[in-house]
């Protein structure tokens, strides 16, 4: 079984910077699985960066520039590094480890982040 664990949202003004983890337990994982996906209010949920194979990474456009995801395989966990941030960043921030060949669809319960002056 694998579970993830959200954790370092908050409340943060317009400019801020927060970063959010994801703890990972569990017998199987690997930084190259591991992406952030974030869901507004009334919205449907939206990839925000992922990390593929090879350590390469991608972002939506939205958040080009300003956010960074990395991850740390020996504390098996996943960061997004959040800069500048907007209101319409707003919305609750959520990990995720998709591995089809195990048959692992995982999602952690998330973690708010709110911008808001």
């Amino acid at each position: 079984q694998v579970n993830l664990v959200e954790s370092g949202g908050g409340l943060v003004q317009p400019g801020g910077s927060l970063r959010l983890s994801c703890v990972a337990s569990g017998s199987v994982f690997s930084i190259n699985f591991m992406a952030w996906y974030r869901q507004a209010s009334g919205k449907q949920r939206e990839l925000v960066a992922r990390i593929s194979s090879g350590e390469n990474t991608s972002y939506a456009d939205s958040v080009k520039g300003r956010f960074a995801i990395s991850g740390d395989n020996a504390k098996k966990t996943v960061y997004l590094q959040m800069n500048s941030l907007k209101p319409e960043d707003t919305a609750a921030y959520y990990c995720n480890l998709y591995v089809p060949a195990y048959g692992l669809d995982v999602w952690g319960k998330g973690t708010l982040v709110s911008v808001s002056s």
